[in-house]
């Protein structure tokens, strides 16, 4: 965002649909004090990180014990790996990029248990835990609400998974955007990972608060799992900014809950107003982002790369997400007055003011694609998009012993895909 905004040339970044980002917290006011205050943040050092997550504890009303904070969700993804993860992770897909990159630079097995286009991205537990079984996985990991989809799992059916998994090395539920879900009063399971000694709970708060700069997230865990973690972390891996942010937030709460409750109307809203266009399919999410699938024809990077040039709004196209590809765009809840310009901009970058002029081809001239991703396109609609079970095409290879038939894929499998990104890329 930096580098768009010193390109802009005015000062001013694009409209950001990219980054899942809380547009109304902190306050103007609160900005205005931590500027204020800006001189003392960035020239001393921040307190231990015990002292902070003490502040923090006695906000959510969580023992210290159980909780470790972390330089950013992907630091605590980083040491889960290095410390917890001894051979085997197995995770659904498309997902958080760092939940199968991490563990495949640190060459443990990563088996990815395809989510179903044709089921709206919803994913089965009790598929995934059979898969679980039938791959010999150590480590399990469950994304509630998912990114990119924002699929929910309610609290009572995730309960049954941890009980299913009770013998795994670990399960790790990755609740970074639940504060955003309000599909039901307690949607949490932190309660039940402090009782569990195999269970871990991740939470963010740079999404939450709005505040990715700043780096902070927790975890929240039994007093063993979480004081492995806490033991490990480097000094100093809390900021001064993050420090100040968490002492800030007992005085702002009730603003804290107006902003994820207009998040939450914000987005019924945005889902609203995008169905609205023909041939994009809106997909629920619970989530401060919503997973679209392109009209037929519409070519991802093409979509991406002229509403930005053309409108200069800013949208996460989704090709190098495994097990999603370059049809399907992630779009940050924004506020009406955004989301207005954003539908503009896609009547005009899809449609045109002539249907010759945007991106999707008449009906009867077919499906075109500007780039490589029409190998991961034929890939998916082949084996998820259409709901058909494995085993892959034969550019794959066969299915692995061990394998379902509703599928899944490992590390080697998806990378060997014609057309199909390399690890990296855009995290988020």
């Amino acid at each position: 965002m930096a580098a768009l905004t010193r390109e802009g040339g005015d000062g001013s970044g694009p409209v950001d649909f990219c980054i899942p980002c809380n547009p109304y917290f902190p306050t103007p006011a609160m900005f205005d004090e931590m500027a204020a205050r800006l001189r003392d943040i960035v020239t001393y050092y921040p307190s231990s990180a015990d002292t902070i997550t003490a502040e923090l504890c006695a906000l959510l009303g969580l023992p210290p014990q159980c909780v470790a904070m972390g330089n950013g969700s992907t630091e605590l993804i980083t040491w889960i790996d290095h410390l917890l993860v001894r051979e085997s992770l197995a995770v659904p897909v498309p997902t958080f990029g760092r939940w199968t990159d991490q563990p495949m630079e640190t060459g443990k097995r990563v088996d990815m248990f395809p989510l179903q286009e044709s089921a709206g991205f919803a994913l089965d537990l009790a598929r995934y835990a059979e898969f679980i079984r039938a791959r010999g996985t150590r480590v399990a990991v469950l994304c509630n609400p998912n990114n990119p989809d924002g699929g929910y799992l309610r609290r009572h059916a995730v309960v049954q998974f941890l009980d299913a998994l009770a013998d795994l090395d670990l399960v790790i539920v990755d609740e970074s955007f639940l504060e955003f879900a309000d599909a039901e009063a307690d949607p949490s399971v932190v309660q039940e990972a402090m009782l569990r000694p195999n269970v871990i709970v991740l939470r963010s708060l740079g999404k939450n608060f709005g505040l990715h700069g700043v780096r902070f997230g927790y975890l929240v865990a039994g007093p063993a799992l979480a004081g492995k973690v806490r033991a490990m972390l480097p000094k100093w891996n809390l900021n001064s900014f993050a420090e100040h942010v968490v002492f800030m937030l007992k005085e702002h709460g009730a603003e804290y809950a107006q902003s994820l409750a207009q998040v939450r109307r914000d987005r019924l809203e945005m889902a609203s107003a995008l169905s609205a266009l023909p041939g994009l399919t809106v997909y629920p999410s619970q989530g401060n982002f919503l997973f679209v699938r392109l009209p037929v024809g519409a070519e991802g990077t093409v979509v991406r790369d002229r509403l930005l040039t053309e409108h200069r709004i800013l949208v996460r196209e989704c090709g190098n997400k495994i097990g999603s590809s370059s049809r399907f765009l992630r779009l940050v809840v924004r506020p009406q007055v955004d989301v207005r310009r954003l539908v503009s901009g896609l009547e005009q970058v899809l449609y045109g003011t002539s249907r010759r002029e945007g991106a999707v081809p008449e009906l009867n001239t077919g499906t075109s694609y500007s780039s490589g991703t029409a190998a991961v396109d034929r890939l998916v609609s082949a084996t998820n998009g259409a709901g058909l079970s494995m085993p892959l095409p034969a550019a794959v290879g066969p299915t692995p012993v061990g394998v379902p038939a509703q599928g899944g894929l490992t590390a080697a499998q998806v990378r060997g895909v014609p057309g199909w990104p390399a690890a990296g890329g855009m995290a988020q």
